[in-house]
This record gives C-alpha cells, sequence and structure tokens, in this order.
C-alpha cells in the first residue's frame, strides 16, 4: 500500500478509537523550537553541532563526569545536554548562561511508569532547570491497541511542561512495526508534542534511517523528529540529518564533529 495512504488509514482508525474527528492537526505552539529543516550532506561542524542532546543516561554517571559533559556541551555550544533528572539541578548550574539547554527524559527507559508519575517527573525536571524533556511512551499500550491510555500518557507530560519546557516522545522503534510506529507518531502529534524520537539507547535496537523517514513522511515537516540511538560518527549522523531528523541524540558529539567515530552505545 502505497505509504500516505496507510497512514491516512492509520490516523482514522487512531481518531476512531480516541473518539474524535477530523484531521491531526500541528503540535502547540513553543515558538517555533522544534521547526523541521532541509539540511544538504556536507554539513558544518557548527551546524551540526546545533542540532546534538550532548548525551549521558548511564546509571553509574557520576558528577565529575556530568561537568566534562557540561564543559564540552558548552565549549562546542551543542542543542543541550541530556541527563538523567538527578543530576538536572547540577547541569543547569553548571550551563548557566552557556546557551546550552538542559534536557532529560521521563518514564526512562521502559515507559511503564502511569501518566500521574511522567507528569510528577516532567514538573519536578523543569523545577530544576530543564527546558527539555524526553519521554518514553506507554510501550505496551500501544502494542495492546490501548490508544486511549497511551494518548493521556503523553498528553500528561505536554500539559506538565505547559510551555516550560520542550517535550520529545521516545516512540522506541526497534519494538514497534511500521503501523505501530506511524501510530505512536501520531498519537504524540496529535498530543501536542513538540518531537519525535526513535529510541532510548537502552533496547535492542537504535535509529535507522528507514525509521527516521517514516517518522519524517508521518508527522509532516512542521514537527522534530530526532534520532538516537547508535548515531556515533558523522556519516551516520549526517544520514539521519538527510532522512529527516533535525536533532540528534548521542554521547559521541564531539567525536562526531570531529569527524571520528564514537565508542559508546547510546
Amino acid at each position: 500500500m502505497e505509504l500516505n495512504r496507510l497512514i491516512d488509514e492509520i490516523a482514522q482508525e487512531v481518531m476512531k478509537e480516541l473518539g474524535q474527528s477530523g484531521a491531526f492537526g500541528g503540535f502547540g505552539g513553543f515558538g517555533g523550537m522544534a521547526q523541521s529543516q532541509t539540511v544538504p550532506m556536507g554539513l558544518s561542524s557548527a551546524a551540526l553541532a546545533k542540532m546534538i542532546d550532548h548525551t549521558l543516561l548511564k546509571p553509574d554517571a557520576t558528577d565529575g563526569e556530568i561537568e566534562k559533559l557540561c564543559a564540552e556541551a558548552r565549549e562546542h555550544q551543542f542543542c543541550s545536554v541530556c541527563v538523567n533528572p538527578a543530576k538536572v539541578k547540577l547541569a543547569s548550574k553548571l550551563l548557566a548562561n552557556s546557551g546550552v539547554k538542559v534536557c532529560t527524559v521521563i518514564g526512562f527507559p521502559l515507559g511503564a511508569s502511569t501518566p500521574l508519575v511522567k507528569a510528577i517527573e516532567t514538573r519536578d525536571a523543569i523545577a530544576n532547570g530543564a527546558t527539555e524533556v524526553d519521554m518514553v511512551i506507554n510501550i505496551g499500550a500501544l502494542k495492546s491497541g490501548n490508544y486511549d491510555l497511551v494518548a493521556r500518557d503523553i498528553a500528561a507530560v505536554v500539559d506538565a511542561a505547559a510551555g516550560a519546557a520542550l517535550t520529545k516522545v521516545i516512540i522506541e522503534t526497534c519494538l514497534l512495526t511500521e503501523t505501530e510506529k506511524i501510530k505512536a507518531c501520531l498519537l504524540a502529534k496529535n498530543a501536542g508534542a513538540h518531537f519525535v524520537k526513535t529510541s532510548t539507547g537502552f533496547s535492542k535496537g537504535g535509529a535507522t534511517v528507514e525509521d527516521v523517514a517514516l517518522m519524517r513522511k508521518t508527522v509532516g515537516p512542521d514537527m522534530g523528529v530526532k534520532a538516537s540511538g547508535g548515531v556515533r560518527d558523522r556519516q551516520t549522523a549526517e544520514l539521519m540529518v538527510k532522512a529527516g531528523a533535525n536533532r540528534l541524540g548521542t554521547s559521541s558529539g564531539v567525536a562526531i564533529i570531529q569527524g571520528v567515530s564514537g565508542t559508546s552505545g547510546y
């Protein structure tokens, strides 16, 4: 089946399940911060740096490692650092007046907590200085066809962010079928999220060019797409951007802009 037709049919199915009618709209206002970009291969290092969420999410990350991460982000002017919620306050202090945002993760990495818990996590993260939040959807609910729960799950975080933080929705593509990926993207768009994101980096697979292209096709040109998981070198980063990503989650940010291969799994 032609992809546009498939997306339209799935959208109608999801709206019917949610008791809605009409077409899926754009995302809520956040100053156009998630605008997509058409960028050719051969990006400058500075342009690529502005797309990178410089990431350290391993459970044993020390304060010293967070300090190093933030120093690198400040030096290279990455878009943000992405750290676990317990490290947000430290990162916010280290990056004050730097122009680098602080991003954190919500319901990470399983997505199996309740909407209320995710909303509380979001409010706490914002109070500690986060201006971007990457939430993991309830993957089991999506695969069970419980779209109402998935919609409420995403909306809980979007509403909790309430204009104070940009919201990205991690759909964990490696665990989903093509149809489920489309459904997840449409639910995120309908809930008012600013980005859809491929992966946590903690499951059995990360970002692929094919998934990024599918996600971009599904959400259209005005919603963000973040590729994360396995983006470790300049060539892969540029391929993800060419496929439709306008944000990259990686702990190999420095290696990428320097044109060498990183070693991290995220």
